[in-house]
């Protein structure tokens, strides 16, 4: 069964092209020296992706493979103006990147609702020869043709926009804890990568306060190599607030593991290891109150560290705490605003591009009809006069 959850698509978009002003010479019966009065073309209309918090993914984007502008009218007689042509907008959900599908090339992002980003301009409409006339050029018999129109194959992804992205091996208890903290109802059983799509809930605080939890597929050894689910879901804790790590509480070594999880983030982004931190030990209904004891002395000492039980609903209201707590913190909103201000989104890495292309199913080429070419009129390049 195909995931309604879609998170990275392959798109032609092309612009309108300009409209070609008009060369005409008015010369009518009772207006024998009318002059030019040929009018102006229409400018194309332009691809221009919108912001829409209606969306949480690209589902409708998926078979939507080609995305085209309106062409300019061309210019007429009488100083009449070609008609604009009609823009084409894409309503993504924000937090959309967007790349260009044959260099890697950063083009631009969408981060707020309703936030206009223009990709592709459309081409200006060329002057008619009434634009031309002069004193000494009374009668000009040339006019402008319209700007060409511009394309670009692009790859769109989605990079989840929520204050808490938790991190941790499979099967460490993070759907659970999702479950438990919020109405979200993630797939959760006893075996490895049982989640293989983000969910997002939302976690109800003191005095109506709430704040958002996502939850991606667990992380291996390896992963920003490419081993197990790879790249494929860890941009979609490139934008979160604050990091929550997950250790299972039976496990040989805590600080092992987290620090192994700290790596393969490093390996991936560099710019995450500047986000909060907080080091959930779950599973601790396992483990008797001695036991947390000797484990707390083995955890990292300088980042906030809770015992929990998700299913036993034990420690869930302190860590709460301590989340709000982190998230609310001065130094995380000025954090907070310095990244969106500075955020710098890297070129994707070409020797890597095609492989994950056909991970992600967009391996194939999208068909490109050939530019139509128009009936060109005798008016196009003689000199049109009325009788």
């Amino acid at each position: 069964m195909e995931s309604n959850f879609v998170d990275y698509v392959k798109i032609y978009c092309r612009s309108g092209k300009g409209g070609r002003g008009s060369m005409h010479l008015k010369h009518v019966k009772y207006n024998p020296n009318g002059g030019p009065d040929g009018g102006d073309g229409g400018d194309g209309g332009s691809v221009i992706l919108r912001g829409n918090h209606n969306y949480w993914t690209l589902l409708h984007l998926r078979y939507q493979r080609h995305v085209k502008a309106e062409h300019g009218g061309n210019g007429g007689r009488d100083k009449c103006h070609g008609t604009k042509g009609k823009d084409a907008y894409i309503d993504v959900p924000c937090g959309t990147v967007v790349y260009n599908a044959e260099t890697g090339k950063f083009v631009c992002d969408v981060m707020h609702d309703g936030q206009e980003v223009v990709l592709l301009k459309g081409g200006r409409g060329g002057l008619g020869n009434y634009q031309f006339r002069t004193a000494t050029n009374q009668a000009p018999r040339y006019a402008q043709p319209g700007e060409p129109m511009q394309e670009m194959t692009v790859i769109m992804e989605l990079k989840l926009l929520a204050d808490v992205g938790l991190v941790g091996f499979p099967n460490a208890g993070k759907s659970t804890l999702l479950s438990a903290l919020s109405s979200a109802r993630p797939k959760i059983a006893n075996y490895p990568f049982t989640t293989l799509e983000p969910s997002l809930g939302i976690v109800a605080y003191r005095d109506n306060q709430s704040f958002v939890m996502a939850d991606i597929p667990g992380i291996i050894e390896g992963a920003s190599e490419g081993k197990g689910l790879g790249l494929r879901f860890l941009r979609h804790i490139e934008r979160n607030s604050l990091l929550l790590f997950m250790v299972p509480g039976d496990t040989d070594d805590i600080k092992k593991e987290y620090e192994i999880l700290l790596n393969e983030l490093r390996n991936f982004n560099p710019e995450m290891l500047d986000k909060h931190r907080v080091l959930a030990v779950t599973k601790c209904d396992l483990l008797d109150e001695e036991l947390i004891d000797m484990l707390r002395e083995t955890c990292p000492d300088d980042i906030p560290v809770v015992f929990i039980s998700a299913v036993a609903s034990q420690g869930l209201q302190e860590l709460k705490d301590v989340l709000w707590k982190e998230l609310n913190s001065e130094s995380n909103k000025l954090q907070a605003i310095t990244a969106e201000e500075t955020l710098v989104h890297r070129d994707k890495d070409m020797t890597r591009f095609n492989a994950e292309l056909l991970a992600e199913g967009e391996d194939e080429d999208i068909e490109i009809d050939e530019i139509e070419i128009e009936d060109l009129d005798d008016d196009d390049f003689e000199l049109t006069i009325d009788n």
